[in-house]
């Protein structure tokens, strides 16, 4: 199974960092977000990665290579300025993403869902992972009926958090153009009313590194975590 790690966006809320670094090369206990994923899929048995980007992507190539130093072949996929937003990166990925199902993974956030369990997931059109409502979005936007996806409004359950992280078959993105500027939510919103759309909740950690204040936090976080503090 391929992987694909989402690094495209602009990152305004991290703002003056990302002025000269793209986000997912900033750090936090003593390595880059997206440098904490390719270990993590490595060690889990991923081999093929692909990398979108768009804002200061050269860095990103610069910085990451072919992937040999982790055991693994990154190829990239650049994207025009602004970016396509998540479905509309992902399309236009397809052709090095191949015809199985892979994983995608958000390049800003941090979280120890066991990826090995991707492989488990390939029968599956889109299935996401789900996390508890983090302080900066406490009224979620999904809830779970058993491993069905529905939205929040439904209110059958306790509402959840996409954590950034889903097993996609390619068929899923078939509809979007490529070029095409397209988020992902109206294909989850489609998949839902069809109720093809299943998720997990996973109760580990997990941090949306969204603002200085939230990277600054995981970064202590981490060191601690590395010194046994």
């Amino acid at each position: 199974m391929k992987a694909m790690i989402l690094a495209a966006g602009r990152g305004e809320r991290m703002r003056p960092l990302t002025d000269t670094t793209p986000k997912p090369l900033l750090g936090a206990g003593g390595k880059a977000l997206i440098v904490w994923h390719l270990e993590r899929l490595a060690a889990c048995g991923f081999r093929d990665i692909v990398i979108n980007h768009a804002h200061l992507g050269e860095q990103i190539e610069a910085a990451l290579g072919d992937g040999s130093r982790w055991g693994l072949s990154i190829r990239y996929s650049p994207e025009p300025p602004g970016a396509l937003e998540t479905a509309g990166g992902i399309a236009h990925a397809l052709p090095l993403l191949g015809n199985a199902p892979f994983l995608v993974v958000n390049g800003d956030v941090w979280c120890d869902w066991d990826f090995r369990r991707a492989h488990a997931l390939a029968g599956r059109e889109a299935h996401l992972v789900f996390v508890d409502n983090p302080p900066q979005h406490p009224g979620g936007d999904f809830c779970l009926d058993g491993e069905t996806v529905r939205t929040a409004a439904d209110a059958i359950g306790p509402t959840l958090t996409y954590a950034g992280t889903g097993v996609f078959a390619p068929a899923f993105f078939a509809d979007v153009p490529d070029g095409a500027v397209m988020k992902l939510r109206p294909l989850l919103d489609a998949a839902i009313a069809g109720r093809r759309l299943t998720g997990e909740h996973h109760r580990g950690r997990w941090v949306d590194v969204g603002t200085p204040e939230r990277l600054a936090d995981l970064d202590r976080s981490l060191r601690q975590t590395d010194t046994g503090a």
